[in-house]
């Protein structure tokens, strides 16, 4: 919001109309229609702000060394550049969700597993949800109950020899959609078979929300994923006007 807390003064910024502030791991990989670092997905305006140094291995690996404070100083320059929400470009950000919304003035949105509690209280008796991953083995109980997620949710990962393991590994500027959607679909009906009480997908990973009506289609499920959050997070700080 442009207001300060408590409605007296508003926020100082510089630049105005921005709502979403995203921060981007240090990646170069392609990013396609649907990706959260695909600027176009978002039908409203979003400012980016790259954490150089954040590389996807080192946020897999825990984010050892000071990840956390490289990730503060780049909401203080998003917040000081005047948006009025912050969202993460990782599902593993989870880790730091408290320590983010501790120090950070303004929403922040720091994986879409924080839609997981809210998802599960929506779903009929007896169902729950499951999780998409980039990394099954490196998703641990720290994550989940950093926002509030129970500990023993079904968990599908991507395959360690596959096509979104290699895009990310070897910052692949041109990917294969079609492999991608494949695989992604591959992981969501191993998902279901693991969990037949199965009501509704969370991606964890940012990366494959390109991928989710697909997911969808193919398993029958409703999906979630970052986008979803993200215009979630929007639509509270620009409510829709009807007059």
């Amino acid at each position: 919001m442009s207001m300060a807390a408590g409605g007296s003064e508003p926020r100082r910024k510089t630049v105005h109309g921005v709502t979403i502030g995203i921060l981007m791991l240090d990646t170069g990989f392609q990013r396609l229609p649907g990706d959260i670092g695909f600027a176009p997905t978002w039908p409203f305006p979003v400012h980016y702000r790259i954490v150089t140094g954040a590389t996807g291995e080192r946020i897999l690996s825990a984010g050892g060394g000071n990840t956390l404070e490289l990730f503060l100083k780049a909401t203080e320059e998003l917040v000081t550049l005047g948006v009025d929400g912050i969202a993460t470009s990782c599902g593993f950000l989870a880790l730091f969700h408290q320590e983010l919304v501790a120090r950070c003035p303004v929403p922040v949105a720091s994986s879409a597993l924080l839609q997981v509690p809210f998802v599960h209280s929506m779903l009929p008796r007896g169902r729950r949800v499951g999780v998409l991953t980039a990394d099954k083995a490196a998703l641990t109980a720290a994550h989940f109950t950093a926002v509030g997620c129970p500990t023993d949710l079904p968990v599908v990962g991507m395959p360690l020899d596959g096509v979104f393991k290699d895009a990310f590994r070897n910052a692949r500027t041109r990917v294969d959609p079609a492999a991608q959607e494949k695989e992604a679909c591959a992981m969501a009906r191993e998902l279901v078979a693991m969990a037949p009480d199965l009501g509704a997908i969370v991606c964890e990973c940012t990366n494959l929300a390109p991928h989710s009506a697909a997911i969808a289609d193919a398993v029958g499920l409703p999906v979630f994923d970052v986008v979803t959050m993200v215009t979630w997070l929007h639509a509270g700080l620009r409510p829709r006007r009807y007059a």
